[in-house]
């Protein structure tokens, strides 16, 4: 066996632990990458959600909804306008061909409203579908993280989507 082969097998298996860790998703030319969910306060009505999207195919796709089990599941994008921050309602967010959509503290999220007294906590999964223009749905689990540097959601300014 030589040294190369003996390289790429180490690194193989000491990769394998980390890629049995994650929970990624797949549905047609679409992968989805590690949602998770940050913790909240216990008088929080609402959570935030983020995941990363990647598009193999040649083809735009679009996550045009998410359900999960709270009155209201929405996406919105922050962003900030003279040192104040305001988040907008998304109606679909476009994952391009041969790119990702990432939702990320600070920019895009999904929003999980109507928290009702029964805050998100860290190690609890969060059982959602997203709902995608081309691809169609997919079942993921958002894992509860700690919230070391959540986003404080109730000084932000909300905009919602004009309906034709």
């Amino acid at each position: 066996m030589s040294s190369l082969t003996r390289l790429m097998i180490a690194l193989s298996v000491g990769l394998l632990p980390g890629f049995a860790m994650g929970h990624d998703y797949k549905v047609g030319d679409l992968h989805i990458e590690h949602p998770f969910a940050r913790a909240t306060a216990a008088s929080a009505m609402a959570g935030a959600g983020y995941v990363s999207i990647m598009n193999s195919g040649t083809e735009d796709d679009a996550l045009i909804g998410i359900e999960a089990d709270y009155p209201r599941v929405m996406m919105h994008d922050s962003v900030m306008t003279d040192g104040v921050a305001s988040m907008t309602a998304m109606d679909r967010v476009v994952v391009p061909a041969g790119g990702t959509a990432t939702f990320a503290p600070g920019g895009l999220h999904i929003m999980f409203m109507g928290l009702n007294g029964d805050p998100l906590e860290a190690g609890e999964k969060v059982p959602a579908t997203l709902i995608f223009e081309r691809a169609g749905r997919v079942d993921v689990v958002f894992d509860v993280e700690a919230a070391d540097d959540a986003m404080d959601h109730g000084t932000m300014t909300h905009t919602m989507p004009a309906t034709n």
